[in-house]
């Protein structure tokens, strides 16, 4: 390996070192869609399961199998029922669901106990456990059509889950409720995932397919959703569904979200390794959804000062803002507000008071490189400007040596250095020869 190899292994390990101490014995819930299953890319899937699983982290994966189902009906000349997206389950097709559901079950339980040698858990131990954790009911008639036995979940036996994860093994579920007259109901996965996660009060849940992330008219993929943003994503007629779309998904999703669980994340099936990159790394390769904004911008607490200098120094060392020690931030932390994604300072700044001048001073904005062209730095002015502003300053000012044109495009203009407070001009120094450039702020 070389040594480019070598520091690149050494920065990925060391950036997933604190997501791997956050998982240490939380609680997940995978929903993996039956065309997961079916496709190239499971195998490795199921292993990056099993390295969670030595990870300490405590799973529960639901699986689907419509294409499976719809498989084997139509080898056996059956034509698939549905009503709209729901899946019609009559006495004849509840065989081939039986037999597409264990089939699956048994394969997943398979691929968890490889001991293949060129398997990433070769020499692991791993348990799994199922069994009828599910209890089902009838969905009923829906627009004057019987789904028979398809179902709905009624309750989830929730204190045998905790106890087999407890124990450390993995719980699968499959998309089978049962009752207690002994009927079998064939039930949406997406539901029973999102109403394990609920009552199991999960972490996360973690929806797999190859539709799961969410995108915007252009096609991209949106990042991270409140509940509130993702409400516009779905069609009113779907907010109720249990079915297998991504409307869905979304919709039980929200619900989740709103019932405690406190991250949803969407990825897509077609990115291998997408799991470990979505829960290893600080943006990750899906949608999040959570209940609060991903990224926060507060006034900086003494947790704050570790990133904000590793934040600042290298601008530092590249002469772009003037050298602060720990102390001096530590004496002005008030005056520091950072954004903050996932617990990491991404972007900060100082706004230095005059009050006697009804002048502020915005100092020593930083932006980390990975998010420079993402609005971030837009993001954390527009907060900066607002508490200028409600502290009754009618002028923002600025010193800076290289990133004029940026203050000039949101309003600034340049002055001279006898338009600063006298206390800042006391202090000016003239060897960084730094631009003054100053903004007159609305009135209140």
């Amino acid at each position: 390996m070389s040594n480019s190899n070598n520091q690149s292994f050494i920065d990925c390990f060391r950036n997933a070192a604190p997501y791997i101490h956050a998982h240490h014995g939380r609680t997940f819930v995978l929903q993996i869609g039956g065309d997961v299953v079916a496709s190239e890319k499971f195998t490795h899937l199921i292993h990056d399961l099993a390295l969670l699983n030595s990870l300490a982290v405590k799973l529960v994966i639901v699986f689907g199998a419509r294409p499976q189902i719809d498989a084997l009906l139509k080898e056996r000349n059956v034509t698939p029922q549905y009503n709209g997206a729901l899946r019609v389950t009559d006495e004849i097709s509840m065989s081939s669901v039986k037999q597409a559901v264990g089939d699956v079950k048994f394969q997943i339980e398979a691929l968890l106990s490889m001991g293949l040698p060129n398997s990433p858990m070769a020499e692991s131990a791993i348990k799994v456990a199922s069994g009828n954790y599910v209890t089902g009911r009838p969905y009923g008639v829906v627009n004057g059509v019987d789904l028979e036995l398809t179902g709905k979940v009624r309750s989830v036996e929730k204190e045998t889950i905790k106890a087999r994860l407890d124990a450390g093994e993995i719980v699968l579920i499959p998309p089978m409720g049962y009752s207690a007259t002994g009927e079998i109901f064939n039930l949406s996965s997406i539901q029973v995932a999102s109403q394990v996660a609920v009552e199991l009060s999960a972490d996360k849940l973690i929806m797999i397919n190859s539709d799961s992330v969410i995108k915007n008219d252009k096609g991209e993929t949106i990042r991270q959703l409140t509940c509130e943003q993702a409400m516009s994503q779905i069609d009113p007629k779907n907010k109720n569904q249990i079915d297998e779309t991504p409307s869905t998904a979304l919709a039980l999703g929200i619900k989740a979200c709103e019932s405690g669980v406190k991250r949803i994340h969407y990825i897509d099936q077609n990115i291998d390794g997408g799991v470990l990159q979505e829960l290893f790394t600080r943006d990750g390769v899906g949608t999040l959804l959570s209940g609060a904004p991903f990224d926060t911008i507060h006034q900086a607490t003494f947790s704050d000062i570790g990133g904000i200098l590793e934040l600042i120094e290298p601008l530092e060392e590249e002469g772009v803002l003037v050298k602060r020690s720990r102390e001096t931030i530590e004496t002005d932390i008030k005056d520091y507000i950072v954004l903050v994604r996932d617990g990491s300072v991404i972007a900060c700044a100082a706004l230095h008071h005059y009050p006697e001048d009804n002048v502020m001073e915005l100092a020593c904005m930083a932006v980390h490189p990975d998010y420079q062209n993402d609005g971030k730095g837009d993001m954390l002015y527009k907060f900066i400007e607002s508490i200028a502003i409600e502290n009754k300053a009618t002028i923002l000012f600025v010193l800076t040596t290289q990133t004029e044109h940026w203050f000039i495009e949101r309003g600034f203009s340049e002055t001279k250095i006898e338009s600063l407070p006298v206390q800042k001009q006391d202090i000016y120094n003239f060897q960084r020869n730094s631009k003054t450039l100053m903004k007159k702020l609305a009135a209140n």
